[in-house]
C-alpha cells in the first residue's frame, strides 16, 4: 500500500502536489479544479483559503470527489431572520 510522503502547494504554478512512498506524484491544477468548481467569490476564497492551509485536506477532496459537497456546505449563505 503507498504512503502519502509529502504535499505541497506551489503557490506559483497555482499547484499542489502529492509524493508517494512508491514514487507516484500527483500535481492537481487548483486554477483548472477553481474554474471548474466555484460558482462564486465566496466558493473562490474558500477555495484560496483551504489551499493555503490545508493543502492534504483540499487534494483529499479533490482526488475523492468531495470538493462540491464541501463548498455547499460550507459556503451556503442563509437569510437572516427577520425581527419583529
Amino acid at each position: 500500500m503507498r504512503r502519502l510522503i509529502c504535499c505541497d502547494y506551489h503557490e506559483d504554478s497555482e499547484s499542489v502536489e502529492l509524493r508517494y512512498t512508491d514514487g507516484t506524484l500527483i500535481d492537481i491544477d487548483c486554477l483548472g479544479v477553481e474554474d471548474e468548481i466555484a460558482r462564486n467569490n465566496d466558493e473562490r476564497s474558500e477555495l484560496a483559503w483551504l489551499l493555503r492551509h490545508d493543502p492534504i485536506g483540499y487534494a483529499d477532496l479533490v482526488l475523492n470527489g468531495c470538493i462540491r459537497y464541501y463548498l455547499d456546505k460550507v459556503t451556503t449563505c442563509r437569510p437572516l431572520e427577520e425581527h419583529n
